[in-house]
């Protein structure tokens, strides 16, 4: 096993002087923000021009500064805070929601390990920082993250808020579970934790490629992540009037919405150094082109990689309509976590057939049969559970479910039913109704017509 796992060598990282350290954190903080700047511009356009409105054009030139003009406005705002809220934890709730969405950029690669570029004069690599457990460090952060929405509602004092926090905290931990399955897999084929070495090891093949159920979850579960539609059920203004931010103003409700679109950018980040290649240039320019991986170029393909998947994100907004609760917990449960279990159970499995030198085409044996032995019994557990359910005759018949019993609509227990919808009939099945006696023709035969000359 030791001879497919990945050599980590982190001693690159630590021996930069504090300044530039310093000048790179404050590059990845710039990041974020014009990033995030851009990317709320970004979305009113393109969501605008699918819609076919105009969208901003009034602050700066094609309204590319209506984001700042935003920041400004909201800063500017007068500062609330209810009667009923708990002031300390109703204050320090969007610091510690912002905070986190900002550290996991930390252990982000912009381009390879080595002393690739000069700063100042000194050689450095295009990285703060890394770890040996650098996705573990990027989960524990991203969780963290969960307490600034959960506080935030319930310091509110309102039902509203403690509603909308509830439900962030019930989706976001549904939805890291897989993530972490969909992680997982990565870290089976890298043999490793390390942000920079999972990029290192996708030299020949981006694990897109290797890995295609685990982008797809992935893909799936940072929409779920980071609140944004059509699972954006914490602030769905239709039935929650905003959600956990509805009793924030000015720039603590600022700092709730930079810390969605930093999350957006984080997560964008994580996907594409895990699945697209990190910082490697695509397959055309990286074939002809052996200086494309290296310099700052690198910095230009994580971008535009990057970019891409926030475009994914306005895609979805623009296109979707929201879900309803049940069907978001229904996905993250039923669907999301025994599918990313079962696959890493797959991964793990071919893993270890590689490990153990068995050919291709004996894993392939082994895992498809597998796979149909799992579909066949499946297949014979539901035929066996149809005939039960068909044989089982209920004793007496149970009365109608009836949607309105307590005053308000709610939705059938397993095994009711609702009552049958009463509909019009077809409209050829219809009588024609016209004036006069029952022996009145149409008015447009000809017989009719001579009955009406006479």
């Amino acid at each position: 096993m030791s001879a497919y796992l990945a050599a980590e060598d982190l001693s690159m990282f630590g021996r930069d002087p504090w300044w530039l350290v310093v000048v790179k954190a404050v590059f990845c903080f710039a990041f974020l923000m014009v990033t995030v700047l851009f990317s709320i511009v970004w979305e009113r356009k393109v969501v605008a021009w699918m819609q076919l409105r105009i969208g901003p054009n009034r602050h700066g030139p094609w309204g590319m500064l209506q984001s700042l003009a935003d920041g400004v406005k909201l800063m500017l705002k007068e500062d609330l805070i209810v009667k009923r809220a708990d002031k300390v934890v109703y204050v320090l709730a969007p610091v510690v929601a912002a905070i986190p969405a900002f550290m996991a950029i930390a252990v982000i690669p912009f381009g390879p390990a080595g002393n690739e570029i000069s700063i100042f004069g000194h050689r450095t690599a295009m990285q703060l920082t890394d770890l040996p457990i650098a996705m573990l460090y990027i989960l524990a952060v991203a969780s963290v993250g969960i307490y600034g929405i959960v506080l935030a509602g319930w310091s509110s004092g309102s039902t509203y808020p403690l509603l909308g926090g509830l439900r962030s905290c019930a989706q976001m931990i549904s939805y890291e579970i897989a993530m972490g399955a969909a992680f997982a897999s990565v870290f089976l084929y890298s043999g490793s934790m390390s942000t920079s070495t999972i990029v290192e090891q996708q030299h020949d093949r981006w694990y897109i490629l290797l890995l295609p159920v685990s982008f797809i979850l992935y893909i799936v579960t940072m929409v779920g992540e980071t609140n944004r539609a059509p699972f954006d059920m914490p602030e769905s203004e239709g039935d929650l009037v905003g959600g956990f931010n509805t009793e924030y103003s000015s720039i603590k409700f600022a700092m709730f919405m930079l810390a969605e679109y930093v999350n957006m950018v984080t997560v964008s980040a994580v996907s594409t150094t895990l699945f697209l290649g990190g910082w490697r240039a695509p397959w055309p320019i990286s074939s002809f082109w052996e200086g494309a991986n290296h310099g700052w170029w690198p910095l230009l393909w994580f971008v535009v990689k990057v970019q891409l998947l926030l475009f994914f994100f306005i895609w979805l907004r623009g296109t979707l309509p929201r879900v309803r609760y049940d069907q978001l917990m229904k996905l993250g449960w039923k669907v999301l976590i025994p599918v990313s279990v079962t696959w890493l159970m797959l991964v793990a499995t071919v893993r270890a057939l590689r490990n153990e030198n068995y050919d291709f085409a004996d894993i392939a044996l082994y895992v498809g049969g597998g796979v149909l032995a799992l579909l066949l019994i499946s297949f014979v557990a539901d035929m066996f559970r149809g005939k039960a359910k068909t044989a089982e005759q209920p004793a007496a018949e149970q009365p109608a479910f009836d949607p309105m019993a307590g005053g308000f609509p709610v939705p059938p227990l397993p095994g009711q039913e609702l009552p049958p919808v009463p509909r019009r009939r077809p409209h050829r099945e219809r009588e024609l109704i016209v004036s006069g006696g029952s022996d009145t023709v149409s008015d447009g035969s000809s017989d009719g017509k001579e009955a009406s000359d006479g």
